[in-house]
């Protein structure tokens, strides 16, 4: 392990997203699976951060579980000053469209809608009033302001994730969670992705979670953590793509 811990960035910058003794069994029949055990990690905000690990090692649980997607058998979650352990599916729910954003492998945008229409649509769907300063800003920085009017299918694989990661960040939600967001894209397009959500830490604030199997992409991050075996292991600031896969290298042994 680095000099820092999960739970001390070296800023001292509060965390957008904390656990403490985070544990997760499921159940195989006749044995149990401990997919996460006893994990403490924060994730500061106005950060992007890769959390890495052989497969296997928990991360896509972790990741769920941070999100209030999936539920811990015991320890405990925290999306800024909220305890979301516990929470009934309602209160879940809600939280999740206001204050978390998600960017998936497979984009999940709607093939009937503009690009414009994607991006708007969980502000719609929560009522929302949308701020019209920041969706020009944000359709700017990704490079979209010639294709809002197109449909999915008119859009290459890399600017339909681009719309993905607009519709993510419109809300400016306490955390954004990237599931291995470059996976269906070529190395350009994926670079292109990548380089926004490190922008979009860097200039607008936002906190970015990302689950990655690629060193390459985990060398935007600010910071990337390592599981093994359901367990925090290690950590690496201001990575590098050889850096990080030295680590995953030493993991795997």
């Amino acid at each position: 392990m680095s000099e820092n811990s999960p739970n001390d960035p070296p800023d001292g910058a509060s965390p957008a997203v904390i656990t403490r003794d985070l544990t997760k069994v499921f159940d195989a029949g006749d044995s149990e699976v401990r997919a996460l055990d006893s994990v403490n990690v924060g994730f500061t905000r106005g950060r992007f951060a890769a959390i890495m690990g052989p497969s296997g090692s928990g991360k896509s649980t972790l990741m769920h579980c941070l999100a209030g997607l999936d539920s811990a058998t015991s320890g405990s979650v925290r999306v800024g000053e909220t305890e979301i352990t516990g929470l009934g599916d309602k209160e879940l729910t809600l939280l999740r469209r206001q204050r978390i954003g998600f960017i998936f492998q497979s984009f999940n945008l709607l093939p009937v809608l503009t690009a414009r229409q994607n991006i708007l649509l969980p502000a719609q769907i929560a009522g929302r009033e949308v701020d019209q300063e920041r969706f020009d800003h944000i359709v700017d920085v990704v490079g979209l302001r010639d294709r809002l009017d197109h449909t999915p299918a008119k859009l290459s694989g890399g600017q339909q994730q681009r719309v993905a990661v607009a519709r993510a960040l419109l809300s400016s939600p306490d955390v954004t969670f990237a599931d291995e967001p470059t996976g269906n894209l070529d190395s350009r397009s994926g670079a292109e992705v990548l380089d926004f959500l490190r922008d979009s830490a860097r200039e607008m604030g936002q906190t970015i979670v990302m689950v990655t199997h690629d060193p390459v992409a985990a060398a935007y991050a600010d910071r990337v953590v390592f599981l093994r075996d359901g367990r925090l292991v290690d950590e690496l600031y201001e990575p590098s793509a050889e850096s990080v896969l030295d680590r995953i290298g030493k993991l795997e042994v």
